[in-house]
């Protein structure tokens, strides 16, 4: 691989994935609830809003779901993907439409999955750290990591204080991450291509 390709690949793969994780926070926002008065939800929309302002004629947000967010993040590492096979050449074959649409689907919920394993490690050193801050970015943690923690905090028992809601949490990551792995697989993703897998 000459040093033209290897710098190509490297600005697909960083620069499409920085813009994903940016969509994908903006779906996160939304689906949490979290204050958008926030300054980092107000970042996080204001850099999102040129693309996504378009979509959201077409494509409404219904209830926590916001479709424009899936379809552009779908979209966006399908196009990821198949910037690396062209850029990639002999070393991968660019795969079919259907195709490359599931593997631009797998590669979202990886991202997915791998920020709430993320959002809930800094969650639980925060809570060490410094509970009870109510600074911005720590307050959007939280905000984010509830609706998955109150259903599993639900489930267990009155543990006199403790919370060990989070390691039901990363047993559902761990699960989802096999799954993911074994689909990818099957559908001839290539290692190494998807962020988490």
């Amino acid at each position: 691989m000459d040093a033209g390709t290897e710098i190509s690949l490297y600005l697909i793969r960083n620069l499409g994935a920085l813009l994903l994780l940016v969509i994908v926070m903006r779906g996160i926002l939304h689906a949490s609830r979290v204050n958008f008065y926030n300054p980092f939800s107000q970042m996080i929309v204001r850099l999102t809003n040129p693309l996504l302002t378009p979509l959201h004629g077409i494509l409404p947000a219904k209830g926590r779901i916001d479709w424009a967010v899936i379809v552009l993040a779908v979209l966006l590492q399908s196009l990821i993907l198949a910037g690396i096979a062209l850029v990639a050449g002999e070393r991968w074959a660019l795969p079919g439409i259907a195709t490359l649409a599931a593997w631009g689907a797998i590669g979202v919920v990886a991202l997915l999955v791998n920020l709430y394993f993320f959002i809930l490690i800094a969650m639980i050193i925060v809570s060490w750290v410094a509970p009870g801050s109510r600074h911005p970015a720590i307050e959007l943690i939280w905000q984010i990591a509830e609706p998955i923690m109150a259903p599993c905090r639900a489930l267990l028992p009155n543990m006199g204080g403790i919370d060990f809601s989070p390691i039901l949490v990363f047993i559902g990551i761990n699960v989802v991450q096999i799954g993911l792995r074994h689909l990818a697989l099957t559908l001839g993703l290539p290692p190494g291509l998807v962020f988490g897998l």
